[in-house]
């Protein structure tokens, strides 16, 4: 295939070449082999294959079928309201892309994800030559190469690109499924999957042999817990699940080395081990009482699939679910499970229970909406609201090449939000319908040294005035820039041995005051910057280091200025003042927080890790200090909170079909208003949390959009529970939270139709 390096390199290396290579003659077909009456309809009697570029989306391509009208066929069309002028496929191993002949032309055929299991797209390269037949076939499988390993295919071989070619499956003995083994981390990563997380692979169905066996035997390993089961997995057609198995399994957890703490969940039958995944929370495990099941998610040749077991008894469900948390914690941890302490246990057994209704919650009122909503269909946005909000909240500013959107942060003052582009920052006006517009660039940020740099965080201060600038090359200093100005005009050096790696507002609604003051933290120190005074401006009366190694790895405050801080090993702390100890110290988990936020009462937490949302109440039950809050007195030691875990359930990850990483999660906010909802983002969706339904133990209340970049951030409007500012990747846009829709496959696995450029809309960075 690599003979057309050459001319690869001409149409391939090139970023700004939308259209990699087009065949200019053809005709579309549907193909249903089932169907008798109409097993090959003709879709374009003439028409047009491309491959192209997804705007926005490196290593990402589309296969684009356009209809050729013959003349008089457009005229006839201007008055209807839909045309069917193209289809879009995003080229990926799942078409299953092949080449063949039909009547002497050849054709390209692939599978119809949006039809019926065996229903096929085929596109007939009326009078194409074979050697431009082969350099499209190529060319496709370069892009599912890119696609799948997120890298260039320029040094590919044509050993690289054999995995690709499909080949027809051989039917496994009766109607059992092929079962799945996720192997070593030695294998190539999926798609869809970091390099971190090890890829399962397809294994013959009868393990008659040692080579077809999964790569360890767990009959022979030290087995922590062994339940009997049945075994579910979820279909995208039937939109459920279905039995993967008709008899009862065997579900075990097995630890590969002793005293490795490398454990994996196995799965077997009357023919050995079927099923074989790493206990790990990218596994995104979660549990159900009232089913007594557990479900997950695995990387499946370059999808995301889900899997459920049930298992046989309550007693049975609660035996596995505590060893599952123990394995996962001693997993993370590197230490055993018994060396924590009893109240340490019990938290970290407490955050895997799901269905608990929280204490102090008020009903009636959340109750009545759900059920106006569903009566007022005038509440839902129709589709052509929503089409309206995507083309008109764009905001479309000047190109600036190489660089990608960063961090969003939203104005207190005035209707601004700033989005970080490299060393530039974008600034944003708000509309009052659900808009926002592009109002200027502030560019080349500087040192009043005139040392360009791009800002790592940016927070705004003193009424929106000022913005204080962490420079990744000074992390020493701060810098305060004036927003009018559009420049910085103060370096503000704190310590020349201590480190500002995090900052916060002295307290929640400080931004909207003339506070001077703000909270900064190393690594393992918390301390009081006031750039009033001279020299260095750390507060040395306000200054407390804690044990080494904490690794902070977040600040937030409440409306009174008290303080939760995180930690990249998963423990949270939280302090009525800075120079004190904490008053509350919760254990980790093992996941590591990328950020915090916190309700300006204090009573309510979340802590953002990779894979879930972890929501803490901080209100004291019981005991001498029952009523009080966590910041201002200590827990006692067995009734420490129950953490929460907000998830996605794993059927919509598989509709999603890519692993699920977080964006740091925000309340919506605004003084004297009570927070009712939690936004977040993962890959290209939008996901917000409705907060009064959680407090009822409803943890997977969420709506999810999708959009056709990447989601860097997104946060609600400041003193609003319905406007979210959203910033792609390539683009800022407002969104009303009753345009999120509830998780469905529409919802979350948009036709491939939908993935159509509007690269005029999409990619628009200033």
């Amino acid at each position: 295939m690599n003979i057309f390096k050459s001319l690869l390199g001409k149409v391939w290396q090139d970023p700004n070449a939308a259209e990699v290579v087009k065949i200019e003659m053809g005709q579309l077909y549907l193909v249903r082999p089932g169907n008798i009456r109409s097993s090959r309809e003709c879709i374009y009697n003439e028409a047009i294959a491309t491959i192209r570029r997804v705007p926005a989306l490196d290593h990402n391509f589309q296969l684009v079928i356009t209809r050729v009208y013959e003349d008089g066929d457009q005229e006839l069309l201007e008055d209807e309201d839909e045309t069917d002028e193209e289809r879009v496929f995003l080229i990926s191993e799942e078409l299953e892309f092949r080449s063949g002949v039909t009547d002497d032309e050849p054709t390209f055929i692939w599978r119809d994800l949006d039809g019926d299991i065996d229903e096929l797209y085929e596109f007939v390269a009326s009078g194409t030559n074979e050697p431009t037949r082969v350099f499209f076939e190529t060319c496709m499988y370069r892009a599912m190469y890119e696609r799948k390993f997120k890298a260039s295919a320029d040094n590919t071989k044509d050993s690289d690109l054999e995995q690709f070619i499909w080949r027809p499956v051989t039917k496994a003995r009766g109607n059992r499924k092929s079962p799945i083994n996720q192997q070593d981390s030695g294998d190539l990563p999926s798609e869809t999957v970091e390099n971190s997380t090890v890829q399962p692979q397809m294994i013959p169905n009868k393990l008659t042999s040692a080579a077809a066996r999964p790569s360890f035997a767990s009959s022979s390993l030290p087995t922590i817990v062994s339940e009997e089961g049945l075994i579910f997995s979820w279909n995208l057609e039937v939109e459920g699940f279905v039995a993967e198995r008709e008899e009862v399994i065997v579900a075990k957890i097995v630890e590969r080395t002793p005293g490795s703490f490398d454990y994996w969940l196995i799965l077997t039958d009357e023919d050995g081990d079927f099923v074989s995944h790493k206990i790990s929370s990218d596994m995104n495990a979660r549990w159900a009482p009232k089913t007594s099941s557990l479900t997950w998610n695995y990387a499946n040749g370059g999808r995301y699939d889900s899997l459920a077991l049930q298992l046989a008894s309550t007693e049975a469900y609660y035996a596995f679910k505590t060893a599952f948390a123990q394995c996962l914690w001693e997993a993370l941890h590197g230490v055993e499970f018994r060396k924590a302490k009893p109240e340490e246990q019990a938290y970290v057994i407490s955050s895997t229970t799901e269905d608990v209704e929280m204490r102090d919650v008020e009903d009636e009122d959340e109750d009545e909406e759900e059920v106006e909503t569903e009566l007022d269909p005038d509440e839902e946005a129709s589709e052509e609201e929503e089409e309206e909000e995507e083309e008109e909240g764009d905001a479309v500013s000047p190109m600036q090449q190489g660089e990608r959107n960063s961090q969003l942060t939203i104005g207190y003052k005035g209707d601004r939000s700033y989005v970080v582009r490299g060393n530039n920052i974008g600034v944003f006006s708000h509309s009052n319908n659900d808009q926002v517009k592009y109002y200027a660039t502030i560019s080349k940020i500087s040192t009043p040294k005139g040392k360009e740099f791009k800002p790592q965080e940016v927070m705004l201060h003193d009424q929106d005035t000022k913005m204080v600038l962490k420079n990744p090359l000074d992390p020493h200093s701060l810098f305060s820039m004036d927003i009018e100005r559009g420049k910085v005009v103060e370096e503000w050096k704190i310590h020349e041995d201590i480190t500002v790696d995090h900052i916060a507002p002295d307290n929640k609604f400080a931004q909207t005051t003339r506070e001077q003051t703000l909270v900064g933290a190393s690594h393992n120190a918390l301390f009081r910057v006031d750039p009033r005074i001279s020299g260095s401006k750390m507060v040395e009366s306000q200054y407390k280091q804690y044990v080494s190694k904490n690794k902070f790895s977040g600040v937030a405050t409440t409306a009174s200025g008290k303080l939760a801080v995180a930690s990249e090993k998963g423990d949270i702390r939280l302090f009525d003042t800075i120079g004190k100890n904490a008053k509350t110290a919760l254990p980790p988990l093992g996941d590591p927080i990328l950020g915090i936020d916190v309700t300006a009462s204090g009573r309510w937490i979340v802590a953002t890790t990779k894979t879930y949302l972890l929501l803490i109440d901080t209100l004291i039950g019981e005991g001498r200090y029952a009523g009080n809050l966590g910041f201002d007195r200590s827990f006692p030691a067995n009734a420490k909170p129950m953490p929460r875990r907000l998830q996605l359930r794993s059927e919509h990850v598989a509709y999603m079909n890519h692993d699920i990483s977080f964006s740091v999660a925000r309340f919506n906010q605004g003084e004297g208003q009570e927070e009712n909802a939690i936004v977040t983002s993962t890959g290209q969706y939008v996901i917000a949390w409705d907060f009064a339904k959680v407090k009822k133990g409803q943890l997977d209340k969420y709506e999810i959009k999708k959009y056709e970049d990447m989601v860097v951030q997104d946060n609600f409007k400041f003193g609003d529970d319905k406007q979210i500012i959203v910033a792609l990747q390539n683009n800022v846009l407002a969104i009303n939270k009753k345009n999120l829709k509830r998780p469905t496959r529409n919802s979350l696995a948009a036709p491939m139709s939908s993935l159509q450029s509007r690269s005029n809309i999409v990619h628009s960075p200033y």
